[in-house]
């Protein structure tokens, strides 16, 4: 870690990750663009509709994110390239917060409005539960690998 000198005082600077997590966030950044392109191909979102394929994705993605990151939190040896691709890379490119702003955003300008509020809900109220689920099962997960070592 390098010093910089804040107010007479050595602060430490982290240092930036090294090659091995810039490929692997790039590496699942590609892989979860294509799953989510895949899953919009096999189950397309009709116009004015509740966007099913997007909600399903977000949810999954929330839960499994927050099922890895518990167990990452039980075991901190994980490879932090690891979790970068995975975590960021992969589940940051298959779920997206901006397509479920763009789907709200344009229902609300066709006047949609008991759709955008359905969607809304249902992503916030899923998308929470699912977390929930996830780190259950995440230290279900844990627990199981802690007691077999």
């Amino acid at each position: 870690m390098k010093s910089v000198l804040a107010e007479g005082a050595a602060v430490q600077r982290p240092r930036l990750p090294d090659w091995r997590a810039w490929a692997a966030v790039a590496v699942g950044g590609l892989l979860g663009t294509e799953l989510r392109y895949a899953a919009g191909l096999l189950f397309p979102e009709a116009a004015g509709a509740v966007p099913w394929t997007t909600l399903v994705i977000n949810v999954v993605g929330s839960f499994v994110l927050a099922g890895l990151t518990t167990v990452w939190i039980a075991r901190p040896g994980t490879a932090f390239w690891l979790r970068a691709g995975l975590g960021p890379g992969l589940l940051g490119s298959f779920t997206t917060f901006s397509a479920l702003v763009f789907t709200i955003d344009q229902q609300l300008r066709g006047g949609l409005h008991a759709t955008w509020l359905a969607y809304l809900g249902l992503s916030l109220l899923l998308g929470l539960g699912a977390a929930a689920a996830g780190w259950k099962a995440g230290t279900a997960i844990a627990d199981r690998g802690g007691a077999a070592s």
